[in-house]
């Protein structure tokens, strides 16, 4: 069993061990005959930890981390070093590019890191020295952080529609997507004017409340599913109740070619969409019908033909690792991808999901492939495309433990993916199976606190939960929304927050956030950009 002299979080490290250390998955129990012992000391400039591999009362291996104290109480930096301590107890601080990571959302720690005030240079080095990260995907993650920076903001909202049912279900989907058959057919026409109520009422709320929404996407399930009539009343529904001034991008998940027609992608531009997303995610027929996906070549290009034609904008989805693909076949597709120009090129690595066909059928990788070759094609592809790669995200149980990466045009960044990755603020769900996730950033501890309301996966226990739930989402914004309107404790006019994109100052009465601000005999200007010139510290009083 694995003992310390500090409190470890149990399940973080047996998640720990359970990924990187599966061949001693067994030193967790207290019938092994081995042990493992972390001493942990902490001086005034360092933490150094010792760690032994005990058998029979004898030490028979042991190692020491060390490295500087970071010293910020919202680092857990003795728990870290503690677990990769383990990786180079036995020799595998190598083993893993992305070393110690086990995380799904790795730019979030550089976040982190950036809000405590670090460098990049700084982080380089303890992404590195305590995880163990290699010199490549350092530089891969560090390249997407900063080039998300730009995107990045707490003053807007997105806003999420989900559409439960599919034609067909993937066999390694876990999201909620339901066939239009039995009980969920007969209640269809109930379903969808649920949809078009719950999207007008929330678009009513965000106007009442003058929530500036930069992102709409329209996901599911398979959006496209619906008739083009039923698309276009949904996207004026849209029009119709929501302020779209701060509307950065608007975005449909048009993923299976089966589904699409010209008529359907000319009501999508008509309507103001501006991305939509078609995945092949294999050019492989045989592949595909093992997946549970009907479509061939020649379909796929002429949905992406049309949809070029009428300018919008795509993404395409690949996905690594498919039951029966070698690496031929994965190498096959991305070359087929060449003759394409997408915006944006997603490529995921499958994860075998709990909810996935595929994992009630007790499906496992049995292919090794060659990914060495298959990331030089990816490479190849992408450069040749002038695609950037600008947002990552990780997933257990995935092929090979890689990272799914979303490649993008200059300035065709998905500002919906980026955010939904870097949790950075407010997303109102809508539909079936949606999630909302209420961000409130806490500037005393540098991160943000996450509380999500989900809606009902199944269609129609929704729909009969619907107007309750949707009273719970109103309430709970506006509890959010009521954060920077405390009553104040502060002597007036004392910095109560300052980012670099907002400032709150106490009042006789309440705390208020300053969206705007003219100095004497100077230009009206917003925050951000006052801030940016002037240093303000919370605590200070201004005169």
């Amino acid at each position: 069993m694995i003992t310390a002299n500090i409190d470890i979080n149990k399940n973080k490290l047996e998640e720990f061990v359970r990924v990187l250390l599966p061949e001693y998955y067994e030193i967790l129990s207290e019938n092994t005959d081995e042990d493992i012992c972390i001493d942990v000391n902490e001086t005034l400039q360092l933490i150094i930890v010792k760690s032994s591999v005990i058998i029979g009362g004898k030490t028979v291996k042991e190692t020491e981390l060390s490295y500087e104290k970071i010293g910020h109480d919202y680092f857990d930096q003795a728990e870290v070093m503690a677990k990769t301590s383990l990786l180079k107890l036995f020799g595998k601080e190598k083993e893993y590019k992305w070393g110690g990571l086990v995380g799904v959302r790795p730019t979030k720690i550089v976040g982190r890191f950036l809000n405590m005030g670090l460098s990049y240079e700084k982080i380089e080095e303890i992404l590195k020295n305590i995880y163990f990260v290699s010199d490549e995907k350092i530089k891969l993650l560090l390249g997407i952080v900063k080039r998300q920076e730009k995107y990045l903001d707490r003053e807007t909202i997105g806003v999420y529609i989900g559409v439960a049912f599919c034609p067909t279900k993937c066999t390694y989907c876990s999201f909620p997507a339901y066939l239009l058959k039995g009980k969920y057919a007969e209640r269809y026409d109930e379903y969808i004017e649920s949809l078009y109520n719950e999207t007008a009422e929330i678009g009513t709320f965000s106007k009442e409340e003058k929530l500036k929404i930069n992102t709409i996407y329209i996901g599911g399930g398979t959006p496209s599913i619906l008739s083009a009539e039923e698309i276009e009343k949904l996207l004026l529904t849209v029009k119709e109740n929501y302020d779209l001034q701060s509307l950065r991008e608007f975005t449909f998940e048009a993923g299976r070619i089966d589904t699409l027609d010209r008529e359907k992608l000319e009501i999508l531009k008509k309507h103001g969409v501006d991305k939509i997303s078609i995945n092949p995610q294999s050019f492989n027929e045989k592949t595909l019908k093992l997946v549970n996906r009907y479509h061939n070549r020649e379909e796929f290009d002429n949905v992406y033909n049309i949809a070029k034609e009428i300018g919008l904008k795509i993404n395409m989805d690949l996905i690594l690792g498919l039951p029966g693909e070698t690496t031929e076949d994965i190498l096959h597709t991305l070359e087929k991808v060449e003759k394409y120009n997408p915006e944006n090129l997603t490529i995921h690595n499958l994860a075998i999901k709990n909810a996935s066909r595929l994992n009630k059928e007790n499906y496992r990788h049995y292919i090794e492939l060659d990914y060495e070759k298959i990331f030089n094609k990816i490479n190849e592809v992408t450069e040749d495309k002038k695609l950037n790669p600008y947002y990552m995200y990780r997933q257990k149980n995935s092929f090979q433990w890689g990272e799914n990466l979303g490649y993008s045009l200059e300035g065709e960044e998905s500002v919906y993916n980026i955010e939904m990755i870097e949790e950075n603020k407010t997303v109102i769900g809508i539909g079936a199976g949606a999630i909302t996730k209420l961000i409130h950033y806490n500037e005393t501890e540098k991160r943000n606190s996450i509380k999500r309301l989900v809606n009902p996966k199944d269609p129609l226990v929704w729909i009969n939960e619907l107007p309750v739930r949707l009273e719970e989402k109103k309430q709970a914004l506006r509890k959010l929304l009521e954060k920077t309107d405390e009553k104040s404790v502060n002597q007036p006019g004392t910095i109560v927050q300052s980012s670099k994109d907002k400032l709150i100052i106490a009042t006789s009465t309440y705390n208020i956030s300053i969206k705007e601000l003219q100095l004497s005999g100077k230009k009206r200007m917003n925050i951000s950009d006052f801030l940016r010139g002037n240093k303000l510290l919370e605590g200070d009083v201004l005169k």
